[in-house]
């Protein structure tokens, strides 16, 4: 395990680096729009490993397991704008306000993270400007290209979950999340649900709000988009069988969504 050098820490992504953005279809018009906020778990040369074994790093501490892979194919599969974040949450969450003690955790889960500790505020900058600023401005940015255009836009944003926390079992295999506005989540849950074989939460195993969440309550609920949260347990995306399985399913799910909004003249303005 290696800590990174304080004195270097102000120059996080180096040239050479991958982009914290990874995008795809980005000239698509379909009124669906994907985000993952963790998508990866790299973590900037010259953080080391954040003092962090590597073990440890694979866990769902550091990114959302399976959540990638479901997340590209469902994106080529229905021809979606997906925006999603290369970087690891430990080195700055991306669906975290920066006043929320998880943005740079000092503990996750049980796991300590030595290279989190003692940060000034221009190293805390530093991750906001290099990896969070631009996560975030491009959704942004395109969310305002498509209302130029007048593209109607529903927001959909992907994550996985542990199918132990803290001891406990979770018995959901998905969950469909919310805060404010429950249209599509709720759509969303009775469709998975006549599916037969789930166990589906509603706003389980989370919820969102705006002390804990940044995405949806930003982006989608400032901007009135129709949104959901959909969060799938990792046994089930951990490989590439089940990934694919989810997205085949979720694609077909929302072209039902997509059909029923067009009939009910409910799909959502620009």
């Amino acid at each position: 395990m290696t800590l990174p050098d304080p004195s270097d820490t102000l120059r996080l992504i180096a040239p050479d680096e991958v982009p914290p953005v990874l995008e795809e279809n980005a000239q698509s018009r379909s009124p669906f729009f994907f985000t993952c906020d963790h998508y990866g778990r790299l973590i900037p040369r010259v953080l080391g490993d954040l003092g962090v074994s590597a073990s440890e790093l694979e866990r769902h501490i550091a990114w959302d397991i399976g959540i990638a892979g479901v997340a590209t194919l469902l994106a080529k599969e229905l021809g979606v704008h997906l925006i999603a974040q290369r970087y690891s949450r430990l080195v700055i969450d991306c669906n975290r306000p920066f006043s929320n003690p998880g943005s740079i955790p000092l503990i996750s889960e049980a796991t300590e993270i030595p290279g989190n500790g003692g940060l000034t505020k221009e190293q805390i900058a530093a991750r906001q400007q290099a990896v969070f600023a631009p996560y975030h401005a491009r959704i942004a940015q395109a969310l305002d290209a498509r209302k130029a255009n007048g593209l109607p836009t529903i927001l959909v944003s992907l994550h996985s979950f542990t199918p132990v926390y803290a001891g406990i079992a979770r018995p959901w295999h998905v969950g469909t999340l919310y805060h404010r506005d429950d249209r599509l989540p709720h759509m969303l849950r009775d469709l998975l649900r006549k599916e037969g074989d789930l166990v589906v939460g509603d706003n389980e195993p989370y919820a969102v709000s705006d002390a804990t969440d940044y995405t949806i309550p930003v982006h989608a609920e400032q901007r009135r988009l129709m949104h959901t949260g959909i969060e799938i347990r990792q046994d089930l995306i951990g490989d590439q069988s089940g990934q694919r399985e989810w997205a085949e399913r979720l694609a077909r799910l929302l072209r039902e969504i997509e059909d029923t909004l067009h009939a009910d003249k409910l799909m959502p303005a620009e």
